[in-house]
């Protein structure tokens, strides 16, 4: 404990050393220094030939930032026009022989509802036991899912919202920094090109670049709109996947966002991430990263047991099913997929029943457990 507050005290002697150069009282100054602190992330992690460097190199940087206290800020409504893009290149992925293959899936999405489970509880139990968390914020701190809903349910029952917010931000974070890793390790593969080469379908008239910019452009704005009129999860990414999967599925175009885009929305995801920590003290920050590694390997044990049981059982090999049940974010562990040239529509769509599943069985769960006694008080 004692060394836990001597590394939080250099945090913070850093961050105040620091903070007085950063343009704090500028307009956009925060958000302006976030960027800047990702794209020498993403440059450095691109040199080393590190995975997804785009991505993982931002979020490192601005959790280093967060950490040392730097004025950093990326509002959600910076990251929203990037989640749409991302939403358009998922549904570049479900190509009208997706249609075919998607009855395979019934048996992956059955075992995702008992991983689901067996990760909720044993989450829930290690955050209790080992986090000192009362019941009620362990349990929506544990739920494989659906930060901002979690937070939201867990804060009208009582629970110490914030405890949640870091948590769940925690997981996210480890699980997106961790998995690529191991991915990358266990099947030998180089995670550091552009995940702009969706496969796609048949060649259509709808393949030059002025009509693929407007198709993309279209997509992205009407899925938007899709999103908030029918209420999705994930709004501002499940719509325009949503209808980009449409044009797509109907072979009407193979268009996709181009290596610039993509790395683009890729920067602004991982600034955003990182950013989550921003303004927390250093050493909230590491007493959660704490908890949250033991959570996280749990959850990462779950997910690789699960992954060999089901490849065994399907045809899908073992790091598809990782990346499809991984607890991480949906976008993050579906531009993994990407990278990886896996099936990204089969990824995709186990994340948004796991996202799904959470929000509408959460509360329903939580009141059965405290009628049978758990979370009482």
């Amino acid at each position: 404990m004692a060394r836990l507050q001597t590394v939080s005290s250099w945090f913070e002697d850093v961050g105040d050393g620091i903070k007085s150069l950063a343009p704090e009282r500028l307009p956009y100054g925060r958000l302006g220094l976030a960027l800047a602190l990702g794209l020498i992330g993403g440059a450095l992690f691109q040199w080393l030939g590190l995975p997804l460097p785009w991505m993982l190199g931002p979020m490192t940087a601005c959790t280093l930032g967060a950490l040392v206290q730097l004025p950093i800020a990326a509002p959600s409504v910076v990251r929203q026009p990037m989640s749409a893009i991302i939403g358009v290149l998922l549904g570049a992925s479900f190509g009208p022989s997706v249609l075919a293959n998607v009855g395979t899936w019934i048996s992956t999405i059955l075992g995702l509802i008992v991983f689901m489970a067996c990760c909720g509880a044993s989450s829930i139990w290690y955050l209790q036991k080992y986090g000192g968390l009362d019941a009620k914020t362990a349990y929506f701190a544990g739920m494989p899912g659906g930060l901002v809903e979690m937070i939201t349910l867990g804060e009208a029952r009582g629970a110490d919202a914030k405890a949640i917010a870091l948590i769940h931000g925690a997981r996210i974070l480890m699980v997106i920094m961790t998995l690529p890793f191991i991915i990358q390790w266990m099947a030998g593969v180089t995670l550091v090109r552009a995940p702009g080469s969706v496969p796609g379908g048949a060649p259509s008239i709808f393949t030059s670049p002025a009509v693929s910019e407007f198709l993309l452009l279209g997509c992205a704005l009407s899925g938007t709109l899709l999103g908030h009129v029918l209420r999705l999860p994930a709004q501002n990414l499940l719509g325009p996947m949503l209808v980009s999967g449409a044009v797509h599925l109907t072979g009407l175009s193979d268009f996709k966002p181009t290596y610039e885009v993509v790395n683009a929305a890729q920067l602004v995801i991982g600034t955003t991430v990182g950013c989550r920590f921003a303004g927390v003290a250093p050493g909230v920050i590491l007493a959660q990263m704490r908890l949250s590694f033991g959570a996280t390997a749990i959850l990462l044990v779950w997910t690789g047991l699960f992954a060999i049981v089901m490849s065994r059982l399907t045809s899908f090999n073992v790091m598809t099913v990782m990346l499809a049940y991984s607890p991480g974010g949906l976008a993050e562990m579906s531009l993994i997929a990407v990278a990886l040239n896996a099936e990204v529509a089969f990824v995709a769509t186990h994340h948004l029943i796991r996202v799904v599943l959470v929000m509408v069985l959460a509360a329903p769960v939580f009141g059965l457990l405290r009628r049978l006694g758990f979370a009482k008080a």
